[in-house]
């Protein structure tokens, strides 16, 4: 369950931003700018490209399109019409990330599962597909019902008409209840963050308490202010990097 404190706490800041007296969309959500203290509790960072969200009558806000390819919500990208259903959609993107253990964008995979939407998404309503997407590190130690839990709320997060997903307060509370279930068994904890840096190394710690190491490739990420961001990175590398075997 270590991954859903991490969606968690990643969702509970997209919300505090939302629900503002004047809301902040953060418009560049992505797996990067989740940051990880030593135990595991989830910081926002980089807020380089974050906007004030509409006000009074207003539906949206007009801007530049900006952000990470794989990330951003379509209606986004047609338009450049930004609201904070277009952070959930990105929310529902790094969610799938947690659960496939893939990242958004892999141009070293087949051509078909290259963008992860569009391999997973029709995956995510079949429980009987839903094995397929799953991370194979997880070696099957994971809550079957948290996860067809989980791959609701993804797909519901994907909708790609902004007015069916949840707002970031029903997705936190979703999770939270995704954290009550007790049929999560005992087993590996693996935790892949996308970087720009051409090889990472992360920590995997395995269910007989051996650590391994697994070098990881560059990430695709494209029209984002990066010397920021890669600064905050480096200094909250081993924070970010970790694994850890749920207790």
């Amino acid at each position: 369950m270590t991954r859903i404190r991490i969606a968690l706490g990643a969702a509970k800041g997209l919300a505090f931003l939302h629900e503002q007296e004047q809301p902040v969309i953060y418009r560049d959500f992505k797996a990067s700018n989740i940051l990880l203290d030593s135990d595991y509790t989830a910081k926002l960072s980089d807020f380089g490209l974050a906007k004030d969200g509409p006000e009074g009558d207003e539906t949206h806000v007009s801007t530049r399109i900006m952000g990470t390819h794989g990330y951003a919500a379509p209606e986004y990208l047609m338009t450049g019409h930004l609201t904070s259903l277009s952070d959930v959609y990105s929310f529902g993107v790094v969610l799938l990330e947690i659960v496939t253990g893939r990242r958004a964008m892999d141009k070293k995979r087949p051509r078909r599962e290259q963008n992860l939407v569009e391999w997973a998404k029709p995956l995510l309503r079949d429980s009987h597909k839903l094995e397929r997407i799953m991370d194979p590190r997880l070696e099957g130690e994971y809550s079957t019902e948290g996860a067809k839990r989980v791959a609701a709320l993804a797909y519901q997060c994907l909708s790609h008409h902004p007015k069916f997903r949840p707002t970031m307060k029903d997705v936190v509370k979703r999770l939270e209840h995704v954290l009550e279930l007790r049929d999560m068994p005992s087993g590996p904890f693996v935790y892949i963050t996308p970087f720009d840096s051409q090889n990472d190394v992360i920590k995997v710690k395995t269910k007989e308490g051996e650590a391994k190491e697994v070098e990881m490739e560059k990430s695709c990420s494209e029209d984002v202010p990066k010397v920021a961001a890669q600064k905050q990175e480096k200094r909250h590398r081993q924070d970010n990097l970790y694994a850890r075997q749920h207790k």
